[in-house]
């Protein structure tokens, strides 16, 4: 047998490492996020696109959780830059509105001192206030458009970390707000779906 070339020596590695991210990112997901520098914004998917709102309808798979996945922290980052990119400047991204169908989110936290942002993986509401609010939503994936939508005031949710931590927490106010318009976006929910919803009683 002939030796193999330098060059497709290395597309096989590459594939190999491709169906063998620990965190379970396919292989396409993979070219995608691996395409540019983590510091690179990535498309922002918008329901103007048919193909794009037809993946922003589909529910995000769970993020395997098990070892170091330089994949998942190459995605993480990016989705960070694209959140924070000067063309959408948002409060909260979910992974499926850059074409991903993972379960992770970019979640700007109001509730805590300096606002920092911050990233989920896996995030479950375990609990919702009965107790509702009224307020102005809008998204980075429904271009030019503001409207007002029903949540529950606080929230209980699970996570986990990037290191690998299981955590459980209550929050409320806006950022409640932010968490359950992100959570949503892992289910293949849109704040549109929620205008249907009758208006608070005075």
């Amino acid at each position: 047998m002939k030796m193999l070339g330098p060059l497709l020596l290395v597309l096989l590695f590459g594939v190999s490492c491709q169906r063998a991210t620990s965190a379970g990112f396919n292989a396409s997901q993979v070219a995608r996020i691996t395409a540019a520098d983590a510091s690179t914004p990535m498309r922002v998917w918008k329901i103007t696109s048919t193909s794009d709102s037809l993946l922003l309808r589909q529910a995000a798979d769970p993020v395997k959780m098990k070892k170091a996945d330089p994949v998942l922290d190459r995605f993480v980052d990016r989705l960070f830059a694209t959140v924070r990119d000067s063309m959408s400047l948002g409060v909260g991204i979910a992974a499926p509105q850059v074409g991903i169908l993972k379960q992770i989110i970019w979640v700007q936290r109001f509730d805590k001192e300096e606002l920092p942002f911050e990233v989920y993986i896996n995030p479950t509401i375990v609990n919702y206030s009965e107790e509702k609010g009224e307020g102005m939503e809008g998204c980075l994936s429904i271009p030019n458009r503001r409207e007002k939508c029903i949540r529950s005031k606080w929230i209980e949710l699970t996570y986990d970390k990037q290191d690998g931590s299981h955590h459980q927490e209550r929050v409320e106010g806006f950022t409640a707000i932010i968490f359950q318009h992100e959570i949503d976006h892992l289910n293949g929910i849109l704040y549109l779906d929620h205008l249907s919803e009758h208006k608070l009683e005075p």
